[in-house]
């Protein structure tokens, strides 16, 4: 009977968990990796990227975003929008074309589906460069595709058949037979450069080739009525609206502009050299567009004096007398015009720029005289300079959300007044239940506050703590002036990273950091009292409070010795940064009013906040401090280094073991290898086939018996182990330390070398809170037998609750804690979970993980998990994450594994170290330099892109989709309109209820594409430090590509869809 009501209660809690948790990757946030290929369809207001990892995404209206994956690895190098259907057709670098399709999932959600595939096939025994393909052109009619290759031929292809018509194909023989004898003996045709359409007439096509000959072919009489005979190798070719004259630029850095009349061989009108008279770059990409006022555009890529400027990255944009050259960090890959000029009018009416480079996309208002940059609402490049630190913030009180908007939109007032300008689709997302803020810290010295309660991460708010302190680029701001005699005249632009001398930098993607020591390591912010502590590379922490105007003050600075006048260390790191003595400038915004700088001017390894005592604490490599910010003094510190940690001193830390650390572990498994309880089976031996018969018996057995968790065997690590004074975790708690009947404030230190340091503060009451000083005395040391680093420290109340956070329970947004039942102290180390009573403490519960694969604590955080069925039931967890990338959820207080997930590949150790939890159940991580990925292990808190696009009655033009918007049947982002109540109701439910379709979707995602390539990890690695010292050497593995999710399994005819 006992057995039958235990295996009850078993499936009673198996059906609460499927409802409390469940694992889903839900959506990629920032700048897609290495992008190579950008589409445009003017009709539907898309926008398309493809990347060299073989996947792609349509964007389109603010939370538009529909992902798509080649089944192959190979890179995309171009995008094409068929006319007016819906398809898109991409060309891979392993010269393989493939045909997809925009379709409706079964819950009504827009979807791609790749409908087929095609590679051009040569005769037999050609060589393969005969039908690389290097241009696509579909045509006007939806029909064919035009297929331009690198043996000079153009291929007609029937769509959507893909069925290759050679009586159609042009050769060429049919090419050079009305060419002129001169010109055709003294050069080749060379490869197809460029097809373009006539736009006033779908039977004529340009056919640029390489070698500077450009035909218009006829493709109703099969031959060429017109030959344009350049004299320098072709790179692009584009007509002008109305069909009289087509515009070619050339490697030599010109432009040439033709007439198309009765005569056959015309000569140019014009030749242009824009940045002449020097030998300049060629220009891959030129474009014509007309307006009303008669004086057209031309727009170009490249084409800057090769000696002085040729390694920038340039998009020129000339309109009359005016010309400006936009100069970019990174590579420019491609850029597009959009124009409101429609089909049947004479005049393109250009109102947007939009240019793809290599690390972000910018859009410039052309409708604007001073050409100012559009802000874009997602698509931002998260690594403006290299994230070195991440901080989640839930659930924010609408008056601090208003006044980091406010401080924000300050900063906004050099961007275009124009809205985006691409804006196809709509989105059916719900509405975010709560606001959430994701910081991030960067290398530069810089804090970003952004919106990530939905499905577009959106900048609010940038902080600099660059001005707080003197570095090196003070001494530089005017080197790069330029003159006021130079042409065109300088004009400095938002994010320009330096000055050029033929026009202006743009967007705000910076790589460069002005000094290393800037870079922010640890943050943390207190949403009731709106105070931000940073800390950084140099041992500096800064604590910051909201103000709504701009202030001139001084920041006081309080220097604390770690080490305590020892003389025995001698730091052999970088010097400490130097704070400004004179007044600052600093804007409204979070502004700082105190500086500790720490010496040694280590990184700053862990921070804690408590805004409630106006206490700060923080630990480096050498001891932690506690710092009394309302009184401007140092409370206490602590020295925690051990004889051995001679390495804590030498600067940044090192992910390099010593040699003497390494032969001890290996030894310590060759020890623990004999000792582990089993032998070694011998083929053949007929003993060890009975005992491998008994052990799959006793675990038969065991998976029949209600039992502990399978458990490993610590292994105990040495005391003399590098870096054992390393500060991993601070805490604060008002809690029961010294005495069982008396709470008192405390704070707790957690080491690298298993040490928990607790000690007692006295906090004067808040009359006497200025006259009378915080005291800190020492109350309790808990040295771990394993002495594996100590992650997390948190306290349980009596009823076995999380202590609330400063302030929160002031505020009346949390249950006051039980403080007449036992405090629990839970320290969470890499390889095991203690729960200890207080103020004994003596040992309670403890859980540890399994030897089987080395796992090990590397993230842990408190998170609440709320029911998908009943609204009203939660359950409080430990999120964690371990070196294998895999989630586990651990119950509180009792300590047992409730699921476990496999979340990040194990050999990405930069992913595994930027991964950050949210309270809800969330997580993000990078996935790139540039993107974070989203999870979720709660299926109330799914946040996935949901939009429709609907093409079969043509409404995914602008027109259209406000008629959508009048006649109430869905809202677009940031629109003041609602969805109506039972769509709402009925898309709130599918989220919170985490469908197998949200689930399937999370399969197929731009993680698995980025981590084909081995280059982005370690490029993610380069802009990480690592938060502990003894983690692995980074290693790379193959990768899985069918991830596992345990909504279920993605079919494969289905690459990726938004929703199902």
């Amino acid at each position: 009977m006992k057995r039958f009501r235990r295996h009850g209660n078993e499936l009673h809690r198996e059906r609460i968990k499927q409802d409390l948790f469940q694992f889903n990757k839900t959506v990629e946030h920032g700048f897609p990796h290495q992008p190579s290929a950008l589409a445009y369809s003017p009709a539907l207001q898309l926008m398309a990227i493809g990347s060299r990892s073989g996947a792609f995404k349509i964007y389109g209206a603010p939370e538009v975003e529909i992902m798509a994956l080649h089944d192959e690895t190979a890179a995309v190098t171009q995008i094409h929008f068929l006319p007016e259907q819906g398809q898109l057709v991409t060309l891979l670098d392993d010269n393989s074309l493939h045909l997809w399709k925009l379709k409706k999932s079964s819950d009504g959600l827009s979807m791609l589906k790749r409908e087929s595939h095609f590679e051009l096939k040569g005769q037999p025994g050609a060589p393969p460069s005969v039908t690389t393909i290097t241009v696509v052109l579909p045509h006007s009619s939806g029909d064919v595709l035009f297929l331009g290759t690198e043996g000079g031929c153009v291929f007609v292809v029937e769509q959507p058949s893909f069925r290759e018509q050679e009586a159609r194909t042009i050769t060429h023989e049919a090419v050079l037979q009305n060419v002129p004898d001169d010109y055709r003996s003294r050069r080749s045709l060379g490869s197809v450069e460029a097809l373009q359409e006539n736009p006033r007439n779908p039977q004529q096509i340009l056919v640029g080739y390489s070698r500077g000959l450009v035909i218009l072919w006829d493709l109703q009489a099969s031959q060429a009525t017109h030959h344009f005979l350049g004299d320098q190798q072709l790179e692009s070719v584009a007509w002008q609206r109305d069909g009289r004259q087509i515009i070619s630029s050339h490697s030599d850095g010109s432009f040439h502009q033709w007439p198309v009349s009765n005569d056959r061989l015309p000569q140019p009108l014009e030749k242009t050299v824009p940045y002449g008279p020097y030998p300049c770059k060629a220009i891959p990409k030129i474009t014509w567009l007309a307006t009303k006022q008669r004086t057209p555009f031309i727009i170009f890529k490249g084409g800057m004096p090769r000696a002085s400027y040729g390694d920038r990255h340039c998009v020129s944009v000339l309109h009359g007398s005016k010309q400006i050259a936009f100069d970019f960090t990174s590579r420019v890959i491609d850029f597009f015009v959009v124009d409101e000029g429609g089909s049947e009018s004479d005049c393109d009416d250009p109102s947007a720029l939009v240019v793809l480079a290599e690390e972000e996309l910018v859009a410039i208002d052309l409708k604007t005289p001073s050409w100012p940059v559009i802000q874009s609402p997602y698509l931002i490049p998260l690594h403006c300079s290299a994230i070195t630190c991440s901080h989640h913030v839930s659930n924010i009180p609408i008056k601090l959300w208003e006044r980091i908007i406010a401080a924000g939109s300050k900063q906004m007032t050099h961007y275009s007044s124009k809205p985006w300008p691409i804006d196809g689709g709509y989105s059916t997302a719900p509405e975010p239940l709560q606001r959430d803020l994701l910081l991030t810290g960067h290398e530069d010295g810089t804090i970003r506050f952004w919106d990530a309660s939905g499905v577009c991460l959106k900048p609010l708010y940038k902080l600099s703590t660059v001005n707080v302190f003197v570095t090196d680029a003070d001494h530089n701001d005017n080197l790069n002036q330029s003159a006021e005699d130079e042409w065109p005249p300088l004009r400095k632009v938002h994010g320009c990273a330096f000055a050029l001398k033929y026009g202006v930098s743009v967007g705000c993607f910076d790589p460069y950091s002005d000094d290393p020591r800037l870079g922010i390591q640890k943050i943390h912010l207190c949403k009731y009292s709106s105070h931000l502590a940073v800390a950084g590379t140099a041992g500096q922490v800064l604590v910051m409070e909201l103000n709504d105007e701009a202030v001139d003050q001084t920041v006081a600075c309080t220097l604390i010795d770690i080490l305590q006048d020892q003389d025995t260390f001698k730091w052999k790191g970088h010097e400490r940064l130097n704070p400004h003595e004179d007044l600052v400038h600093f804007p409204a915004g979070f502004q700082p009013f105190a500086l500790v700088q720490c010496q040694p001017p280590a990184v700053v390894t862990s921070l804690a906040l408590h805004t409630e005592w106006k206490l700060v604490t923080f630990g480096t490599s050498h001891g932690f401090g506690l710092y009394d910010y309302q009184q401007k003094r140092s409370v206490m510190v602590r020295c925690t280094l051990h004889p051995s940690d001679q390495l804590a001193l030498e600067g940044p830390l090192s992910r390099v073991k010593s040699i003497k650390k390494s032969l001890r572990q290996s030894f310590r498994r060759i020890r623990g290898t004999r000792v582990s309880g089993r032998k070694r089976t011998v083929p053949g031996n007929g003993a060890a086939k009975v005992q491998e018969a008994n052990a799959r018996l006793d675990r038969e057995t065991l998976n029949e018996m209600e039992l502990a968790p399978v458990q490993r065997r610590i292994e105990a690590r040495s005391a003399d182990d590098s870096f054992t004074g390393f500060v991993r975790s601070l805490y604060f708690a008002d809690s029961f330390v010294r005495d069982g009947s008396y709470h008192e404030p405390s704070l707790w230190a957690g080491t690298n070398g298993g040490t928990v340091f607790a000690y007692a503060i006295h906090v004067p009451p808040v009359e006497r809170r200025m006259e009378e000083p915080v005291t800190a005395a020492q109350a309790k040391e808990i040295q771990l037998m394993h002495r594996a680093p100590v992650i997390g420290i948190f306290i349980l109340d009596g009823r076995g609750v999380l202590l609330p956070e400063p302030l929160e329970a002031a505020h009346d947004l949390s249950k006051s804690p039980d403080m007449h039942g036992n405090h629990m102290l839970l320290v969470i180390s890499e390889e095991q979970f203690k729960m200890f009573t207080l103020p004994k403490i003596s040992t309670k519960t403890k859980l540890k993980l399994t030897a089987m694969e080395g796992s090990r604590v590397r993230k842990v955080s408190v998170a609440n998990f709320s029911s998908s069925r009943a609204e009203d039931y939660s359950e409080n967890g430990l999120l964690v994450l371990t070196n294998l990338g895999d989630v586990q959820v651990i119950s509180l207080p009792t300590l047992r594994n409730q699921v476990r997930y496999e979340c990040i590949r194990k050999e990405d150790v930069s992913g595994i170290a930027s991964c950050v939890f949210t309270k809800s159940g969330q997580g993000f991580y990078l996935i790139s330099p540039s993107e974070f990925e989203r999870f979720s292990v709660s299926p109330k808190w799914v946040v996935v892109p949901r939009c429709i696009i609907d093409i079969d009655e043509g409404l995914g033009t602008r027109t259209s989709q406000q008629k959508i918007l009048q006649d109430g049947l869905v809202t677009k982002p940031n629109s003041g309109e609602t969805v109506p109540s039972q769509q709402k109701c009925g898309l709130s439910r599918q989220a919170s209820a985490g469908s197998e379709g949200d689930g399937k979707k999370a399969v197929e995602i731009m993680e698995h594409a980025l981590l084909n390539d081995e280059r982005v990890l370690l490029e993610i690695q380069s802009t990480l430090e690592s938060e502990s010292a003894s983690t692995d050497r980074l290693s790379f593995g193959h990768l899985n590509r069918n991830s596992k999710n345990v909504a279920g399994v993605q079919s494969q005819g289905q690459r990726m869809i938004n929703g199902d």
